[in-house]
């Protein structure tokens, strides 16, 4: 069977079943088998016990199959040597999404939570202590103050919605994962220019490896107005065109190169101690494998700025509501709920990617 055509048949499912192909890939290739394949892949996923840190006063589990996971990527320089910025201590939440699954598994909505959100952080336990409460405090600081357990516990607070899992990845293993991946195809419906994030961009059509996708998910000064509004319309735009990318990889097509970029992705990911495996991603894959960009619903958590500080945002408590209950009632969340925020007045977006 063509390439092509084989491509097109295993289309659906293919985000994280290249754990599946590089495994038996390395068994293909001579490389010690699959039960060396699957060990060193777990090896490299980092886990965090979040029910430990977070105990049992928390919301209560979705019983009717519906899904919550907290997609975070982090701002760690850690191991860049100063190349996304210097003088920038430790790690803070820079990109926060939360993900719902329905209860068929076949739709999905995305809330993006700006980081300059001002919210009520609560207390939170770190292997160094308590953590204590603060009242209007900014919402990626719950990541820098506590990691990503205190970002969770931040979430579930501010939501009423028990996040099940969460992934993270932070600038380095992002921009491996993307140039492993081969590039995302995106389309710019206007030049972007940003001297901050380095990203310069004419109108049209671009694969962009990753330094430069990269510096588009981070590009704020280049588009809308431009604050972390506009970039979050960028990231989400982004996020549909990686799973149009992801799904056209043939996990058996090149075992070696799967194997590689299985060995890329799970060196990548953080994630809960429950989901910091080989096998319970490829679990979750599977599960989420009908999910399509245009089965994806995506919006930004609705905000006005703060007229005290216009670096930051409030919720609009309300609408908020509406958004946040919808989730909890595994409903697609009503568009009349972020009608009046911000992040519906920035310009449309100037990325779309392929297939979205």
């Amino acid at each position: 069977m063509p390439h092509e055509s084989r491509a097109k048949h295993r289309k659906k499912g293919r985000a994280l079943r290249w754990i599946a192909g590089g495994a038996l890939g390395l068994t293909l290739i001579g490389g010690g088998g699959v039960a060396y394949a699957w060990q060193h892949l777990n090896g490299n996923i980092k886990g965090t016990d979040v029910n430990a840190a977070l105990g049992k006063n928390r919301p209560s589990e979705q019983r009717d199959g519906a899904m919550n996971i907290l997609l975070l990527g982090s701002d760690s320089r850690a191991g860049t040597h100063g190349q996304y910025g210097s003088g920038v201590m430790g790690a803070r939440a820079d990109t926060a999404m939360v993900l719902h699954v329905d209860k068929t598994h076949k739709k999905a909505s995305v809330v993006s939570i700006p980081r300059d959100t001002e919210v009520d952080r609560p207390t939170c336990k770190t292997s160094h202590g308590d953590v204590p409460a603060e009242h209007n405090a900014v919402f990626n600081s719950s990541y820098a103050q506590g990691g990503p357990a205190c970002t969770v516990k931040t979430v579930e607070k501010m939501s009423g919605v028990r996040m099940d899992h969460y992934l993270e990845v932070d600038f380095k293993g992002f921009q491996k994962l993307i140039d492993e991946l081969g590039g995302v195809d995106i389309t710019t419906r206007t030049a972007i220019h940003d001297s901050n994030s380095g990203l310069n961009l004419e109108a049209g059509k671009h694969r962009l490896k990753g330094k430069d996708a990269l510096a588009l998910v981070r590009t704020r000064h280049g588009v809308g107005d431009g604050s972390d509004l506009g970039r979050i319309q960028l990231q989400q735009a982004f996020i549909k065109a990686l799973i149009h990318r992801a799904k056209t990889v043939d996990p058996l097509g090149s075992p070696s190169k799967s194997y590689a970029l299985a060995d890329t992705a799970t060196k990548s990911i953080s994630a809960d101690s429950e989901l910091a495996s080989a096998d319970k991603l490829l679990g979750l894959a599977k599960e989420l494998k009908d999910i399509s960009p245009d089965r994806t619903t995506m919006v930004t958590l609705p905000v006005t700025y703060d007229a005290q500080d216009q670096g930051r945002v409030l919720p609009l408590e309300k609408a908020s509501q509406h958004v946040w209950q919808a989730l909890r009632h595994d409903k697609a969340v009503p568009k009349k709920a972020t009608q009046g925020s911000v992040g519906d007045r920035t310009d449309s977006p100037v990325v779309s990617g392929s297939g979205s």
